[in-house]
């Protein structure tokens, strides 16, 4: 871990421990990847008028800051919950679209940009609410596969940062990151096995 990494985890536990200027200098060091999260996150997203990436950064934030009794491990465990905070916003604004519209705009995510994919994904994208589902339904099956998932795909962990916050060899996570996205293109293509 370099010294940005050593000084976020530094500054989450100050935090942590009730030292409100910490948060302060944390943030300057955080934005920017959190920004980046964010725009990975967006550039999946299709619709017109949807979620602005500074407003879905601002609303992760917001998140984060009530997540104050999290026992925070490291930089990279904070980038995850930051992730699945980003996920967990987009698949609402999603589901309330879709009940405001009596299923109308969806977003589509597009599986072309996930990391090391073996061979080109068939499809130009998917509901965010179909993968929401389908991780819904990896997690049920193999709870650390979808973790994976969730940290390598939304959250642009390494494969190391992965292997940090999971708590396995990176081979492991390569392993299992291969393993879950062969059933997540399965899932998605309704049992398509050829891209």
């Amino acid at each position: 871990m370099g010294p940005e990494g050593v000084d976020v985890t530094r500054l989450l536990q100050e935090w942590r421990g009730g030292r409100e200027e910490a948060l302060e200098r944390l943030m300057p060091l955080v934005y920017e990847e959190l920004h980046l999260i964010a725009s990975r996150h967006m550039a999946r997203e299709w619709r017109v008028g949807a979620l602005q990436t500074t407003a879905l950064v601002s609303e992760a934030y917001l998140k984060l800051v009530g997540q104050r009794d999290v026992d925070w491990q490291n930089r990279a465990h904070f980038f995850a919950i930051a992730a699945t905070l980003m996920r967990r916003i987009l698949v609402d604004n999603a589901r309330r679209d879709l009940r405001a519209r009596h299923g109308g705009n969806s977003i589509p995510v597009s599986l072309d940009e996930m990391p090391g994919l073996a061979q080109p994904v068939s499809l130009d994208a998917v509901d965010a609410l179909a993968l929401d589902t389908a991780l819904r339904k990896l997690e049920a099956l193999d709870p650390d596969q979808a973790r994976i998932v969730e940290l390598r795909f939304f959250g642009g962990l390494t494969v190391e940062e992965t292997a940090e916050v999971v708590g396995v060899s990176p081979a492991t996570v390569k392993r299992e990151w291969s393993l879950a996205k062969g059933w997540l293109y399965r899932e998605l293509t309704g049992g398509s096995t050829t891209p």
